[in-house]
């Protein structure tokens, strides 16, 4: 390709990227390159690049399509350089034009609080207001009367911090960049590790005038010393000063003289007083805000108490959960942060809303009443257009038995006051149930929260092909983006504005433990919701709890209308009661309508030994084989692929191989499928809502909510006259509940085997080996969370996984943070730096050819090519650092050698530590993967194939199919010592 390379870089940027450039392109002008060059080579191009960037560099590479038409592929540095064609401006002024819009200039006795100009006291106010209508329009349940009249004194106080002379002095230069999502904040040559931001000083003066606050009982007022507080995401500093009030407090007295802080406080006075008579002018009723009376008389007392109780206290904690807890105190902590999270979104809600209006336009709805403008797009229900789908969905069917029982039990559902369950076995309809509730409830919008991506797949073909064709259906993953039919993208401007919003679980979470999305809890509250699969949270860390705390704020609605409904197949009893607050008559049984007799055959095998292993045997006539883990699948895929027509299913693989096996298993397998295929070799993945039925099946011995949910795929359309055996393979451990083993072990981490040891128990007390239904069996699945021994065991587990979860709250994984330093902004999605579903990191791996797993061939390539532009999606793979942590010694070695552009180059052997940190925090950007594994021209680089890492982690594949991410060290659990095959191309 031809490509034209233009660079606006200045200072020491100017050289070091005309050296890169130069090496590469031809110089057609002082600041132009041009060149024909490879994929390869512009990826190495735009790597050295990044490696060498800074705030001055700014370079952008345009493919030269034709005569006429380019293309801009990428910009790296600073991107305000070009436009958003990549262009370079030629012409600029600083004069006001004509076609400007008119603005306030700054006045030298004002106080603003934003470069808008809008007046801080007014702001304030107007933030007070809009955030107390927010909330009662959202939760409508005067019940939460006292929490409202919360989010209206925070809003009108959780910027007074912007009195600080340093905000006041910055934000009338006129300088300022665009409103971020995290606020205006000082955005100079600046640094907050030395001064509080403005929310921290709103939080500092809230506690010193602690004691002036009047109306408030105690759980009030920690609600708006929280939102004052977490209405900003919390800034990265590189110590701890100020984790503590006092600390932050110091800092700001150490940074202003005593005239200035004796300003500031008397300021704080008068803006308290002209929002009381702002607010006596807008309302008449009265306000917490009027009953405020704080006197700056009494200082010196003020400081005296404030240093007493705050000495050595830190600021408001963003969760607060305890590792004593009970699971009483737990739901009452649960109920308490629920609050705290609606609150925020309404205040920053508010907050965002008020200041993207002009400083004219504000004071005008101020003085005219009419503040409610603003808030009618965000809490008026819009005119329904689901409603039509859903009464076609109703009527679609023809009004048969199963029929007129669906609709019994959505109507008993919707009838519910508190949040009601429907828990009923596979196939009985549940979609087709949920979807006449919401009928029922005249949801004007749905949202359908699943597990997984997977389940969201599953939910998504299902309503399109079979119940809502015609709706504006949507699926919003990391991963699929569609309306309507798999392919046809959603425009970034209708992201979650369909009729049925398909997506998972961390989408949603988003709304209650980032800062950018909090705005979202919103239509969260207002839509629909249904939370399908619910029972795969339970084992989960964190979203455990942060699910329930979703449950608590839908709670927040008045009775009847509490808009959410919990559906699974497996509910997990004791969940909903001691955890959820959930009462067993809010829970809605369906029988099933299967016919089908099935039996338990319970198999004790050896892991260590092929011999007699079932995953190790060959299958035919439509089988499931489903384990715990994806490994056990891979390899007994592997061992017996060429004795069966298999196909493997599991998380392992990368984007584009996930996506064509989800539609291969689903078309082989559905009713009336292709049967392409007699096998399905699978982890846990497809357990739940994938439509999809097989003859036979085996599967690991596993938890209650596993192994029913497995069950679920056995005949599930009820076609088998003779009964159906589900085979299940057992340990010697997992029948002791020792952690011995690899299947016992993987149980315990996710705190189920004890669980699973009794449920084992009591299915060979209540079952053996008799045939039974599968409403006698969900009834054996009930009465196992009521017994003795299922409740006991089933508490140690649960109260092992809530306190793990609580743990990691208390490391503020689920904690709003925000880098404070200026970055270009790209397409590119990268890892947080805390994901609630673990440490993970993007990885690249190389290719192995497993289609003689005796004799493997490592591959000369990569399993994935990483895109030229910057607006193309990584068809790429993560995968959880803790699993790969040991490989990353050998990185730290080789890596700066193959890919000299990598940021780890430079650091000297000696310091391999230092190596390892950079190569993790780098590993959450796409472009900075870690290599698991090294194909055969970069190990030459390094010495060769004699170089290769015995524990190296590969992605294989056959000529059948993709077989994913596979450490080689586990081929040998094959009883076969492989030789290297072969290397080629």
């Amino acid at each position: 390709m031809i490509v034209t390379f233009i660079s606006q870089c200045e200072k020491k940027a100017l050289s070091r990227t005309r050296r890169v450039l130069d090496a590469y392109a031809n110089r057609i002008g002082d600041n132009v390159w041009q060149t024909i060059i490879t994929d390869d080579g512009l990826l190495m191009v735009k790597k050295l690049l990044r490696k060498t960037a800074s705030k001055n560099t700014a370079v952008s590479c345009h493919w030269i399509r034709s005569r006429r038409r380019s293309e801009l592929l990428w910009i790296v540095g600073n991107r305000s350089r070009f436009n958003e064609m990549g262009y370079v401006p030629v012409n600029w002024t600083m004069k006001d034009l004509i076609t400007d819009v008119m603005t306030m200039k700054a006045k030298e006795n004002e106080l603003y609080a934003n470069t808008q100009l809008q007046p801080l006291a007014e702001h304030l106010f107007a933030v007070g207001w809009v955030a107390e209508e927010i909330f009662k329009r959202t939760v409508k349940n005067e019940e939460y009367q006292k929490l409202s009249q919360i989010a209206f004194l925070a809003g009108c106080l959780h910027d007074v911090g912007k009195l600080d002379p340093y905000f006041q002095e910055w934000v009338r230069k006129g300088k300022q960049k665009n409103l971020e999502d995290d606020g205006q904040h000082i955005d100079v040559k600046f640094t907050f590790d030395k001064h509080p931001r403005h929310n921290e000083i709103s939080a500092i003066l809230l506690a010193i005038f602690d004691s002036e606050l009047q109306g408030l009982n105690l759980r009030q007022k920690e609600a708006l010393i929280h939102v004052i507080y977490w209405h900003h995401a919390k800034p990265f500093r590189k110590t701890d000063d100020f984790e503590e009030v006092f600390k932050a407090y110091e800092y700001l007295r150490k940074n202003l003289d005593s005239s200035a802080f004796q300003k500031l406080m008397n300021g704080t006075k008068a803006l308290l007083k002209a929002i009381q008579s702002i607010a006596t002018q807008y309302q008449s009723k009265e306000s917490l805000i009027t009953r405020q009376d704080w006197s700056v008389d009494a200082l010196a007392d003020l400081f005296e108490q404030f240093e007493y109780h705050y000495k050595g206290k830190t600021f408001a904690e963003f969760k607060s959960y305890s590792l004593t807890d009970d699971f009483e105190q737990l739901r009452n902590n649960i109920q308490k942060n629920a609050h705290n999270n609606l609150l925020r979104a309404c205040v920053t809600s508010a907050d965002r809303l008020i200041s993207q209006q002009t400083a004219e336009n504000l004071l005008s709805l101020i003085a005219e009443g009419r503040l409610d403008a603003l808030i009618e797009n965000v809490t008026e229900d819009e005119i329904s257009l689901l409603i039509p789908h859903l009464e076609s969905a109703s009527s679609k069917f023809p009004m048969s038995e199963r029929t007129q029982v669906q609709n019994k039990m959505a109507e008993e559902l919707s009838q519910k006051r508190d949040i009601p369950v429907l828990a009923g076995p596979a196939g009985c309809g549940k979609t087709r149930i949920a979807l006449e509730w919401a009928r029922l409830q005249n949801a004007s919008q749905i949202i359908w929260v699943c597990p997984r991506v997977q389940v969201c797949q599953g939910i998504f073909q299902e309503l399109i092909e079979t119940y809502l064709p015609d709706a504006d259906v949507e699926i919003f993953t990391g991963e699929f983006k569609y309306t309507k039919e798999w392919g046809n993208e959603t425009p970034e401007e209708a992201y979650f504005s369909g009729d049925v919003i398909v997506t998972t679980i961390d989408q949603i979470l988003g709304s209650i433990v980032t800062h950018t999305r909090v705005d979202s809890l919103i239509p969260f509250m207002q839509a629909h919701v249904v939370f399908d699969e619910f029972h795969e949270y339970i084992p989960m860390d964190i979203f455990n709890i942060l699910f329930a705390e979703l449950i608590a704020n839908k709670n927040m609605h008045e009775n009847y209308q509490k808009k959410a409904l919990l559906v699974s197949a497996t509910p997990h009893y004791f969940y909903l009661k001691e955890i959820l607050g959930i009462h067993p008559e809010d829970v809605v049984e369906m029988a099933s309508f299967n016919p089908s007799q099935y039996q338990l055959q319970f198999v004790e095998y050896d892991e260590k030994s092929l011999d007699n292993n079932p995953f190790f045997q060959s299958y035919e006539n439509n089988t499931f084989v489903i384990s715990n883990t994806a490994l056990t699948a891979q390899l007994g895929f592997i061992y017996q692929k060429d004795q069966e027509n298999s196909i493997l299913f599991h998380s392992k693989y990368k984007k584009s191989d996930k996506r064509i096996l989800f539609d291969e298993v689903y078309n082989s397998f559905k009713k009336d499928g292709t049967h392409k295929y007699a096998v399905l070799r699978s982890g846990p993945i497809v357990q739940a809502s994938l439509n999809i039925s097989a003859d036979t099946m085996l599967t690991e011995m596993t938890s209650p909510e596993n192994m029913l949910q497995r069950l679920g795929r056995l005949d599930r359309f009820g076609q088998n006259k003779d009964p159906n055996i589900l085979t299940i393979a057992v340990t010697e451990a997992v029948k002791n509940g020792k952690s011995l083993g690899t299947s016992a072990y993987f149980l315990n981490q996710l705190n189920r085997l004890q669980t699973t040891k009794y449920w084992y128990d009591f299915l060979q007390e209540k079952i053996g080996d008799r045939t039974f239904s599968l409403t006698e069996l969900y009834q054996i699945y009930k009465d196992f969370y009521h017994s003795e021994l299922g409740a006991r065991a089933t508490q140690g587990d649960l109260e092992k996984a809530i306190k793990q979860s609580i743990t990691l709250i208390g490391k503020k994984v689920a904690e709003p943070s925000v880098v404070v330093k200026n970055k270009a902004k790209d397409q590119k999605a990268r890892i947080s730096k805390n994901s609630l579903r673990g440490d993970s990191r993007f990885v690249q791996l190389a290719l192995l050819d497993l289609d003689d797993y005796q004799h493997p061939i490592f591959m000369n390539a990569y399993a994935y090519e990483p895109p030229l532009d910057d607006r193309s999606e990584y068809d790429n793979l993560t995968e959880s650092l803790t699993a790969v942590r040991d490989l990353l010694p050998f990185i730290a070695q080789k890596q700066g050698i193959i890919d000299p552009s990598h940021p780890m180059k430079g650091i000297p052997a000696k310091k391999m530590k230092l190596r390892e940190q950079v190569l993790e925090g780098h590993a959450r950007d796409p472009d900075y993967p870690l290599y698991l594994s090294y194909h055969i021209d970069d190990l030459d680089k390094v010495g060769g194939v004699g170089q290769r890492n015995e524990h190296a982690i590969y992605y294989a594949i056959c000529s059948q199919q993709a077989i994913g991410m596979i450490a080689y060290d586990k081929l040998q659990l094959l009883n076969h010592n492989p030789s290297e095959g072969e290397n080629h191309e």
